[in-house]
């Protein structure tokens, strides 16, 4: 079934608010693709994207029982360097950062500087 609304001479597709929201609903599911969905519907999946941030912005209801996500201030301090003979080079820091933002885990691994935390919360932001 085609729920796409189409008028005139504008080639434009335009989708009805019913096949925008099915879509948006499915694509928040845990464990949904949202380019599967958007491929499976023969639209781009930056549209889908789109429709599911205005969806978000608008105040949709949140799951109950959940808090609202609080986003903290980052800082990344170097580790003070220790005087190492010239002959043995110095190891690279290594860890684990792990984001958790609904039902997705984001995982930094090794040497990680500030502006790789500062992408990933930027990027973060736009899909939640």
């Amino acid at each position: 079934m085609d729920k796409r609304i189409t008028s005139g001479k504008d080639t434009r597709r335009r989708h009805s608010e019913e096949l925008k929201q099915e879509l948006v609903e499915r694509s928040l599911e845990p464990g949904a693709s949202v380019a599967a969905i958007a491929q499976e519907h023969g639209i781009n999946a930056n549209l889908l994207f789109n429709w599911r941030r205005l969806r978000l912005r608008a105040g949709a209801p949140a799951v109950e029982g959940a808090a609202a996500p609080t986003l903290l201030p980052v800082t990344v301090q170097m580790e003070p360097q220790q005087k190492v003979p010239k002959a043995v080079a110095p190891r690279p820091s290594s860890g684990v950062i792990e984001i958790d933002v609904g039902a997705t885990r984001v995982r930094l691994r090794g040497a990680v500087d500030e502006a790789s935390v500062r992408c990933v919360l930027r990027l973060l932001g736009v899909i939640a």
